[in-house]
């Protein structure tokens, strides 16, 4: 017997884990028995497997439809936004608009003064077009022949016929006493301040005066 061949075999570099045909047989070997030992249980292994599939794409299926909704939802709320901004935009082009166009049409430079104040971003400016305003009116009483020493004066003097107008006067005028007397602490608000002058100019157009 070759004792150099037996002292090989026994050594590490000599074992059999390190023969590729004994490393082969044994993997077979291993999932031969693994096959074997649990063939009675493939029916239950392929039904938790089905049922694992069935979770998952029942998972995504949900995850899918949620995204799909999130996404209609901001669509909407985008578009929503979208028309009021161009809501926005279109009233604001039409009040610039209504300015220029009163400021091309306007025959005096006074009332064009007024409605440069009107649409200013400072709250003392409204007041400011009211008071330049009743100076245009009590102008106005001036020149159609009514007498007085100031503006409730030229009201008192006129008549319904020749003024048809009167009661509106009045109105703004009293309007106007409160600006002039109370000062700052006359609360005074844009809207409102453009529905004073919407009156004055309802009565200068009347007489051509604007």
């Amino acid at each position: 017997m070759d004792t150099s061949n037996i002292l090989f075999e026994e050594t590490f570099i000599g074992s059999k884990w390190f023969n590729p045909d004994y490393l082969f047989n044994q993997g077979v070997l291993f999932f031969q028995n693994l096959y074997n030992s649990n063939f009675t249980n493939w029916g239950q292994i392929s039904a938790v497997y089905n049922s694992l599939l069935f979770f998952l794409g029942l998972f995504f299926i949900t995850l899918m439809s949620y995204c799909a909704i999130r996404m209609l939802e901001i669509r909407a709320k985008e578009k929503k936004h979208l028309r009021h901004e161009i809501a926005e935009y279109a009233h604001h082009q039409a009040e610039l608009a209504k300015k220029q166009q009163q400021r091309e049409g306007s025959r005096n430079e006074r009332w064009v003064k007024t409605l440069s104040y009107l649409f200013s971003q400072h709250a003392s400016d409204w007041k400011l077009a009211v008071l330049e305003a009743d100076a245009i009116l009590e102008s106005l009483l001036s020149e159609l022949g009514f007498k007085g020493a100031g503006i409730g004066e030229k009201l008192k003097s006129a008549d319904q016929e020749k003024f048809g107008r009167l009661t509106t006067a009045w109105e703004v005028h009293t309007i106007r006493n409160k600006i002039a007397h109370e000062g700052a602490s006359f609360h005074f608000s844009q809207h409102e301040a453009k529905r004073v002058i919407a009156l004055y100019e309802q009565i200068f157009r009347d007489f051509g005066y604007i």
